[in-house]
């Protein structure tokens, strides 16, 4: 589905990513891990055209990179920014209207989907989005990307600072979202979590894919988490 090839991307003069390549296959949750610094939120923002990309990026076998954001986000990827950017002066169930595209029929994600699995945001559908908590907040932010119908998913950092139960939370509607075959490329700091969901794992190091496997098989390979993973 998604298939990137030698991609390079630059902040200014520094070049940050230096030949990396992935691919996410239909339905498949697909993690990039690494240490903080090392081009991993760039890599979704060069795919997504944010960051200015160089090399080969092809989605559903068109190749898209160049585009414009807005015209990748129609194609059929779904962005989810670190930040969380959702809008708090309107409501909970407005944030998510927001998130409907124009033209899309039979959608695999409804309001009625949001609530049916975060009951508390149903509580909060009138509220300004500004008062939910962080973990509610990131919720919201997931949930109203879903509403646009992607085909693949790009998640940054979706349990930064939340708590336990929160972080579980999230990654149980990581799972709900892949079982109804939308693909998930996740960056993850929390290792536990990501080896848990996730179908395959990159690590990256330095600009570039140091680690390509399965969960378990990167379980086995001691050197490379010691080396990229491990503080």
């Amino acid at each position: 589905m998604l298939d990137v090839r030698d991609l390079h991307a630059y902040y200014g003069k520094s070049h940050i990513l230096q030949g990396v390549s992935l691919c996410v296959s239909p339905g498949e949750i697909v993690s990039i891990l690494g240490r903080n610094g090392v081009g991993r939120s760039t890599t979704l923002k060069a795919i997504m055209g944010d960051v200015p990309p160089q090399g080969s990026i092809t989605f559903k076998d068109e190749a898209i990179a160049g585009l414009k954001p807005f015209e990748i986000a129609h194609r059929g990827i779904g962005y989810v920014p670190e930040d969380r950017a959702i809008f708090p002066t309107l409501t909970v169930e407005q944030n998510l209207i927001l998130g409907v595209k124009a033209g899309k029929k039979a959608a695999r994600w409804c309001i009625g989907d949001t609530y049916r699995l975060f009951p508390r945001l149903e509580e909060r559908a009138k509220a300004p989005a500004g008062v939910l908590s962080g973990g509610e907040q990131q919720m919201l932010t997931i949930c109203r990307t879903l509403m646009g119908d992607p085909d693949l998913i790009m998640i940054d950092e979706p349990t930064e600072g939340l708590a336990p139960q929160m972080v579980e939370r999230i990654a149980d509607l990581l799972q709900s979202i892949a079982e109804r075959r939308i693909s998930i490329l996740l960056v993850e700091q929390k290792l536990t979590i990501a080896m848990r969901i996730s179908h395959r794992v990159y690590v990256m190091g330095h600009g570039r894919m140091v680690f390509e496997g399965t969960p378990s098989e990167l379980a086995a390979d001691a050197k490379v988490r010691e080396a990229w993973l491990e503080v």
